[in-house]
């Protein structure tokens, strides 16, 4: 939380930081890297088969630790674990698809625009109101993706935007899910399904979108199968991190997500216009805004 330092000065700002948090700080650092790894694996695949790869592996690389406290999964779990598949599979699916014709920073940092939904749509699950600042969050981040979309030809949303910008609602979602049953279930069990969930659903719309199992490629296996290790720790560490970190709090903590793909982009060649950066600062700026609480302690 955010305190005053002294009576009688103005508030300002303090982030307190313990294991948790520094846990979430270095799953924003992986979760930067995975953009450029999807954007160069899917252009030989499609995107559902991908992401079922992906999250198929994380499964199998969890379930070892879920195995010995299997027998205890609750039907609280299984919903738990099948709610959040469930928008884990509708955001990583859409995230996936739209990188198939948009750059990993592009899609970096219209996917941190899930930030300021947080509130809105706590405020539509949880009942809890948004604060004046969350609207503020919500219209920066407007502003930026109105600049990150379509920089020179105003507000016109391709394909892979549009894709990536619906995204962000069941990456929103999943948070939430994730904050309503931290604490009240087992952290190894709610992963596994929750992984797996991902998988099956993934790998179950490969039919129905006309897209068939790609020829054997190692870049695609070898991407599927790291990421699907990187997403196994992150999943881990999302559920234990948030049994005492807020949904508000962790959000904040994800803004550093985009900034890390745009430098990872960059490293790798990827030039955006000097106007799409400043949609993704305002992206950003967005996160901080609507997550930062200033007060002052009471006399």
């Amino acid at each position: 939380m955010l305190h005053n330092s002294a009576l009688d000065k103005p508030a300002q700002p303090r982030l307190m930081i313990g294991r948790p948090e520094l846990a979430l700080i270095g799953v924003t650092v992986l979760w930067g890297g995975t953009f450029l790894i999807v954007h160069h694996a899917v252009q030989a695949t499609g995107p559902f088969f991908f992401v079922g790869l992906r999250f198929g592996t994380a499964a199998l690389l969890a379930l070892p630790f879920a195995l010995p406290v299997l027998r205890g999964l609750t039907m609280r779990e299984m919903l738990a674990g099948l709610m959040i598949g469930l928008g884990i599979f509708i955001g990583y699916s859409l995230q996936t698809w739209g990188l198939q014709t948009i750059s990993s920073s592009t899609s970096a940092f219209i996917t941190a625009a899930y930030v300021p939904l947080v509130p809105i749509l706590q405020w539509i699950v949880l009942r809890r109101r948004p604060r004046l600042a969350s609207w503020i969050g919500v219209a920066l981040a407007f502003a930026g993706l109105v600049l990150i979309a379509a920089p020179e030809q105003g507000f016109a949303l391709g394909k892979g935007e549009a894709l990536t910008l619906i995204s962000t609602v069941a990456i929103a979602l999943e948070i939430i899910f994730i904050s309503l049953w931290a604490g009240k279930v087992n952290v190894a069990r709610v992963t596994l399904v929750q992984l797996a969930a991902t998988s099956l659903l993934a790998f179950a719309c490969m039919a129905p979108a006309g897209e068939a199992v790609p020829p054997f490629n190692w870049t695609v296996v070898l991407s599927a199968c790291g990421l699907g290790a990187m997403t196994a720790l992150i999943q881990f560490v999302m559920n234990w991190a948030q049994r005492s970190v807020s949904p508000t709090r962790a959000t904040l903590i994800y803004a550093g997500e985009p900034v890390w793909a745009g430098i990872i982009g960059r490293i790798a060649g990827e030039r955006l216009p000097s106007t799409a950066l400043v949609g993704g600062l305002l992206v950003v700026a967005a996160v901080i805004v609507s997550e930062i609480e200033f007060k002052q302690k009471k006399s």
